[in-house]
């Protein structure tokens, strides 16, 4: 790999991609940083080249992405947007014919990782703890009085997520969710794996806790290591046929099975800084992968006891944004919301 190697990353409001840009300039690559807010924090970082693109859900997303990858000329594509990755797959042959390389999983995985139902239903079939999920017409399953969640079917992080203590209050709730889902609450302590997972389907993991959460985002975690929770996140790994960087999320509970799954992303996770802090490679290795290299499992053992602390910042100051904001009069449907790809209130763990 060329050490400026030009790397587009995408969803660079958020942490994933924020702190992915950041680590991938400091390792010498020429970053084009992305995202659907034009007031997105990484498109102010200092040595980016910045762009707007569409929401992965409008319908100029594919051609503006590869318009710009025609113009911008990338070595290789990292999305940090979970809802951009199947859009993406769609776009395989297009960006192969550009030459821009990614590392995406089969459409099946990325589908399981968005859909919630379809992630309790994979995971169920192959033996794999995870909380009961069910469609509202189905609430009578879940047990009487039990604390329950409702929450959109497909869709990460914190935004219309609301908790509750008992059916009838979730049937309400299932009026204000988009499309939603009701699935049990677990408690215990909650934790992240950061993953790799090689071409072979070898897999590296490093976990940590997630000790202090807000708007979804772990702002302070802390590396551990522990057997059963190492062999889940493996299991799980395995059961949706994860590839490439990807995180698992879940709980480590007093009662069995002792740890529950909840959720996978096909992306980097917004606290894997921490990971790369206590030994991991990670990045470099994913752009080992990326670039059709080994991937060296040897550099991603980690440390447990590591912490890190993450926190508001001021990026950038100045008197003029390097990045145009479109005249809300002419402007996309994408550029009107305002909305990050990966906005704050995502759950980036």
């Amino acid at each position: 790999m060329a050490p400026r190697t030009r790397i587009l990353v995408t969803g660079v409001g958020g942490a994933p991609g924020l702190d992915l840009a950041r680590h991938l300039m400091r390792m010498g690559c020429e970053i084009i940083a992305a995202d659907a807010n034009p007031l997105a924090a990484g498109l102010l970082l200092d040595g980016v080249t910045p762009h707007v693109l569409p929401l992965a859900a409008h319908p100029d997303y594919s051609q503006r992405l590869l318009e710009l990858c025609r113009d911008a000329r990338p070595d290789a594509l990292l999305s940090t947007v979970e809802h951009e990755l199947p859009r993406l797959s769609g776009l395989l042959d297009d960006l192969n014919a550009l030459r821009v390389r990614t590392w995406l999983p089969e459409i099946e995985t990325l589908n399981a990782c968005i859909d919630k139902a379809r992630f309790h239903a994979v995971l169920r079939s192959k033996g794999v703890p995870t909380p009961t999920t069910v469609p509202p017409k189905d609430l009578d399953r879940m047990p009487s009085g039990s604390p329950l969640v409702v929450k959109p079917r497909r869709g990460q992080g914190t935004q219309n997520v609301y908790y509750c203590d008992s059916r009838r209050q979730a049937r309400v709730l299932c009026e204000l969710v988009p499309d939603p889902i009701v699935q049990e609450r677990i408690t215990g302590r909650e934790f992240t794996a950061d993953c790799l997972v090689d071409r072979s389907g070898r897999a590296s993991a490093v976990l940590r806790y997630r000790n202090l959460v807000k708007a979804g985002l772990s702002v302070v975690s802390s590396t551990f290591h522990d057997d059963q929770v190492d062999t889940q996140v493996r299991r799980t790994l395995a059961a949706i046929g994860a590839t490439g960087p990807c995180c698992v999320q879940g709980f480590i509970c007093d009662e069995d099975p002792g740890v529950i799954v909840t959720e996978v992303n096909a992306r980097f996770a917004g606290g894997f800084p921490l990971s790369e802090v206590a030994g991991a490679a990670l990045v470099e290795q994913t752009l080992n992968g990326l670039f059709d290299l080994p991937v060296d499992h040897d550099r991603l053992t980690y440390k447990p006891g590591v912490f890190l602390t993450k926190y508001f910042e001021t990026l950038s100051t100045g008197e003029q944004l390097p990045v145009a904001i479109p005249n809300p009069k002419t402007s996309s449907a994408s550029a009107r919301e305002g909305v990050s790809n990966d906005s704050h209130t995502d759950r980036s763990h």
